[in-house]
């Protein structure tokens, strides 16, 4: 290696550093989702960046949907998927399969790869040690679908405590026992807020939140809590981003530090928006 490539290496280190000090023992909650969940390429370097996390000093939780691989599933047994105003209305049988793909296919095939990055892991779902209490969600009847009572962190504490990288699957459970599904957003910024976390990562397909949708250089840096609503009304946050943005900010309100969204199609987007001087999101704060 040539001195000036090994200078600018160590430079990158050097950069690095109090960020890493920073977050030393703090924990992070990284929501995964997105082309980050389908492109081979991509999930090897997310499962690197968490593994890499974590031996630096961090107590990382993953939070992880699979609507991708849901749908497939459903196809493949010829299971039609029916939406009520846009929405996947989810009867006891796609319920079954849900839990299937998510708690079995997807966790455990994310445990495989920390363990392929030689990381730790270990595949938790909502429905263990009673995780993620749901009810029904209200409103429109989507079946089962569940809204967020409590988060029990007892079983994620655990496997922190022990080293491991609690990787979670979003399914939920009622008081008889019935399990649910649950959006992933909600599930990541419910369990960001009842552990205290540090930060919310969540890894999207766009750069976060822009200010002209058509302009990638147009995005928005920061935004306070205070500056939301404005933001919404103008139109400038709209359609899918308004619920992601909605959980990061009542996570917020109820424990956790604060929250960014970032792109996820990025290879390493993770490791660039913790270990730089500049961000590469959208950063959600007080």
């Amino acid at each position: 290696m040539k001195l000036d490539e090994a200078k600018k290496q160590a430079g990158i280190l050097l950069e690095a550093l109090p960020y890493i000090q920073k977050y030393e023992g703090k924990t992070v909650v990284v929501k995964y989702g997105g082309a980050a969940m389908t492109d081979d390429r991509l999930k090897s370097a997310v499962m690197r960046d968490v593994v890499l996390m974590n031996l630096v000093g961090m107590k990382i939780v993953l939070v992880h949907g699979g609507g991708p691989e849901i749908n497939s599933t459903l196809a493949q047994l010829g299971k039609e998927t029916t939406f009520v105003d846009g929405l996947r209305y989810t009867d006891a049988e796609t319920a079954e399969i849900v839990a299937m793909v998510l708690a079995g296919k997807v966790n455990k095939s994310l445990v495989s790869l920390i363990h392929k990055a030689r990381g730790r892991a270990i595949g938790l779902c909502g429905v263990d040690g009673g995780m993620l209490r749901v009810k029904k969600m209200p409103g429109t009847d989507l079946g089962y679908v569940g809204k967020i009572l409590a988060v029990d962190t007892s079983a994620i504490r655990l496997a922190l405590d022990s080293g491991f990288i609690p990787i979670i699957a979003t399914i939920g459970i009622d008081d008889e026992g019935q399990v649910y599904n649950i959006n992933a957003d909600t599930a990541a910024a419910e369990i960001a807020a009842a552990l205290a976390a540090e930060k919310l990562i969540a890894l999207t397909d766009v750069r976060g939140v822009l200010r002209d949708p058509k302009d990638d250089e147009s995005l928005i840096g920061d935004i306070a809590l205070r500056e939301l609503p404005g933001l919404i009304e103008s139109g400038v946050i709209s359609g899918g981003m308004i619920p992601k943005l909605d959980s990061c900010r009542q996570g917020i309100g109820r424990g956790l530090k604060e929250a960014v969204i970032i792109d996820g199609r990025v290879e390493h987007s993770i490791l660039l928006e913790l270990f730089s001087d500049k961000g590469i999101g959208t950063l959600l704060h007080r």
